[in-house]
């Protein structure tokens, strides 16, 4: 049983940095601009959201106040991906610039800013920004007695809880009433879908692309916090191509929160069986091949490339998305 516990704790634990940067991809696309860069809006909200972290743990702040240290890099990874995405705004938008190959410059860009900064600041060679030991949410965090042998429910609730899933499932409810049941997601909607008439209402185009936009860099670089306290190692300038992942499980889902809410928990489940094959006996184990581990690593992107083969074409993508407005030529 606790097999199980830590299987459903660990999708649940990688499904969190897939739902939130697919909601800032659903976003940026509603509202027109195709947004490559998810991967660097992660990779940026990640590094200064460590940072934060060490930074806390080094003046002891963070052992006091472990969840309010986390909140406060949480926040930091949000408004650092924000900030990253203005410059895919500036230039989807103001510039009307390829947005796939300004998406691309902005992914090529991150790693290597990442790894400057890191080094600059531990020396050089020193590329690993380890995550504190005080950021994961514990019995003894809230207060509750540690069992000495654990349980199914405490391997299910304690054993992979940080702070950015109770998070996630506040912005989950937010994303899908900001973009359902207010004026602003209906204006954003239509300003993916058909900008002219929307700006003939009196909707400013480019203020709503831009919103979209930075939505999609706050929520990015949350993900992006949240991929690297799932992966365990400390950040190391990288998150794995889950941004791409992310893209993937956002077409999947159809730019829809609910559907994107079940494609991050499939395609999760699918890296925790890869990340922990060895140590689940239900898989098969293929006797005779030298290192099956391999096989399992692959298998969550030929899952992705198969489903995609299938679901492609019945994907309604936002009509107008990666096209640039032109107000004249209405």
């Amino acid at each position: 049983m606790n097999i199980v516990a830590n299987l459903i704790s660990l999708t649940i634990l990688f499904a969190v940095p897939l739902l939130l940067v697919a909601l800032g991809g659903m976003f940026s696309e509603h509202s027109g601009v195709i947004n490559i860069a998810l991967e660097g809006m992660m990779i940026i909200g990640a590094l200064f959201a460590c940072l934060t972290l060490q930074a806390f743990d080094q003046n002891g702040f963070g052992a006091l106040h472990p969840q309010l240290s986390m909140f406060a890099a949480i926040l930091v990874a949000g408004l650092t991906g924000m900030i990253f995405s203005v410059f895919l705004g500036f230039a989807a938008i103001n510039l009307k610039a390829d947005q796939t190959i300004g998406g691309t410059a902005l992914n090529q860009f991150a790693p290597a800013f990442a790894v400057v900064m890191t080094w600059a600041l531990q020396g050089q060679g020193l590329t690993t920004i380890f995550i504190p030991n005080w950021a994961r949410i514990t019995q003894e965090t809230l207060g509750l007695p540690v069992p000495e042998n654990p349980g199914f429910w405490d391997n299910l609730f304690f054993k992979y809880f940080y702070l950015t899933t109770p998070v996630a499932v506040v912005l989950f409810i937010v994303s899908y009433v900001l973009l359902y049941k207010t004026r602003f997601g209906l204006r954003l909607r239509a300003c993916g879908e058909h900008p002219q008439a929307a700006d003939s209402v009196g909707i400013n185009v480019y203020k709503m692309r831009y919103a979209g936009v930075l939505i999609s860099g706050f929520l990015g670089g949350i993900g992006g916090l949240a991929y690297t306290l799932a992966a365990g190692s400390g950040f190391n300038s990288s998150v794995g191509g889950y941004g791409f992942l992310a893209l993937a499980v956002m077409i999947f889902g159809n730019w829809k929160p609910l559907p994107i809410l079940a494609s991050s928990l499939f395609f999760a489940l699918f890296k925790v069986i890869a990340a922990y094959s060895a140590s689940l006996p239900f898989l098969p184990k293929f006797d005779g091949v030298k290192d099956i581990s391999n096989f399992y690593q692959m298998l969550p992107y030929i899952v992705t490339m198969i489903i995609l083969i299938f679901t492609s074409k019945n994907s309604q993508a936002p009509k107008a998305e990666g096209i640039p407005y032109d107000k004249g030529s209405r």
